[in-house]
């Protein structure tokens, strides 16, 4: 993607919240063009910090249809934060991750992961019997991690024990994603 559907996606992320409250939709004349099925996250920081998070980490619908839904349930659906008001529009900063599909990473060893985890640039995603999570990839930058810090976050993130990554039954996933901010 170039910096130009970025700019549209943002565009379109911030207007969603928007419509949203006198229930209208958004314009997408601008991103049809967005329509094949990509995973995205939209991610709303207020005053710098977290104010919502939700996405699709697989491609399950259009682009510009996954950053409308997406965008709308950061803002008023995060049940880690209250449902935004009006006021907190010219406050709040949308950041929008475009996901690659998720790849298994393939291990012999639970060691292995340090060796094919990059930080920077994977995001990675925990699937467990007991529990799941995900974590973009500049979560892993913003915070310093090293891999084992970043595998230990992601399995408190699904509410596993931090060593959760260890265990044979747990598969790890990375992914990259193309990050566009109005920062």
């Amino acid at each position: 993607m170039d910096q130009e559907d970025g700019a549209i996606l943002l565009r379109l992320a911030r207007e969603s919240i928007t419509t949203a409250f006198s229930n209208d939709e958004p314009n997408i004349n601008e991103a049809l063009h967005m329509d094949e099925e990509q995973g995205v996250f939209v991610t709303i920081h207020k005053n710098g910090d977290l104010r919502g998070c939700i996405g699709y980490p697989e491609p399950v619908m259009p682009l510009y249809k996954a950053v409308i839904e997406a965008a709308r349930s950061a803002a008023f659906q995060d049940s880690r934060f209250s449902q935004m008001i009006k006021t907190e529009l010219r406050e709040i900063d949308i950041e929008i991750s475009v996901l690659t599909i998720p790849e298994l990473i393939k291990i012999e060893k639970p060691e292995d992961y340090l060796k094919q985890i990059t930080i920077g640039e994977d995001g990675l995603i925990i699937r467990h019997p007991a529990g799941s999570g995900l974590l973009l990839p500049q979560v892993a930058t913003e915070n310093n991690f090293s891999v084992a810090q970043f595998l230990n976050c992601l399995c408190q993130k699904a509410y596993l024990p931090f060593s959760a990554w260890q265990d044979p039954q747990t598969q790890i996933f990375k992914f990259q994603a193309e990050i566009f901010s109005e920062k």
